[in-house]
């Protein structure tokens, strides 16, 4: 089929591309929402704006739109009116999404996908998050934390690019403070510098942490394609 995804440049919805296309579907384009705040409980928020360098190097073109509320309803038409946008110029007979657990998140997407008439697909439902990980680093698959919100996950996590060597460490953490390791419960967020959906990696060239004692962000101020890798 062809197919939108709904992307936010963190591990899950690029993973859910590339799950996509191994099953043999052709992914047409990219949507990504801007939400009014990082208090939406439907979007990912931090370090968006460079989501068009991974548009760029994996050479699919991206729908763009600002989120017009933090209100649920409203990032939901948010979402349909871009799909729709997708439908009629990229002719998609579906929509990717990360979804991994949240049944919630799954059933909306789902009723937008209904609405329209096409269909949703969520490549990554119920993955075990200990294979999840595993599967996804050993694919080459680079990213680096953005974002932290959990206890047991401290400033020396943000911009950290999570390698196999750390699963071990993330595995107890995960145990001890009782959050997800896929984090997809909001513990933490990501950002994809290198796949092999990637023509060429990203380079981060300048960035910023902010923490508060227990939250923090990294937020990517200067980056670029890095065609020297």
């Amino acid at each position: 089929m062809n197919l939108a995804v709904l992307f936010s440049g963190g591990k899950d919805s690029m993973y859910s591309i590339y799950m996509a296309e191994k099953q043999g579907h052709e992914i047409k384009c990219m949507l990504t929402i801007l939400p009014k705040s990082d208090e939406s409980h439907l979007l990912h928020h931090p370090n968006l704006q460079w989501t068009s360098l991974q548009s760029e190097s994996m050479g699919i073109p991206q729908l763009l739109r600002d989120s017009k509320s933090d209100d649920v309803d409203a990032e939901l038409k948010t979402i349909e009116e871009l799909l729709q946008k997708a439908i009629e110029d990229y002719g998609v007979d579906g929509l990717v999404h990360g979804g991994i657990h949240s049944k919630f998140q799954k059933q909306k997407f789902e009723q937008i996908c209904k609405n329209l008439n096409v269909v949703a697909l969520a490549p990554l439902w119920h993955s075990s998050s200990n294979t999840y990980i595993k599967d996804l680093i050993s694919s080459g698959f680079s990213f680096v934390m953005t974002s932290v919100s959990s206890g047991g996950l401290d400033e020396h996590w943000l911009g950290k690019e999570i390698v196999m060597s750390d699963l071990d460490h993330l595995t107890s953490l995960s145990e001890k403070f009782g959050f997800n390791l896929d984090f997809e419960g909001g513990e933490a967020e990501t950002f994809v510098v290198n796949c092999p959906l990637f023509s060429v990696p990203i380079k981060i060239y300048k960035s910023h942490k902010c923490w508060d004692g227990y939250r923090g962000r990294f937020e990517i101020i200067e980056a670029g394609l890095d065609y020297n890798a």
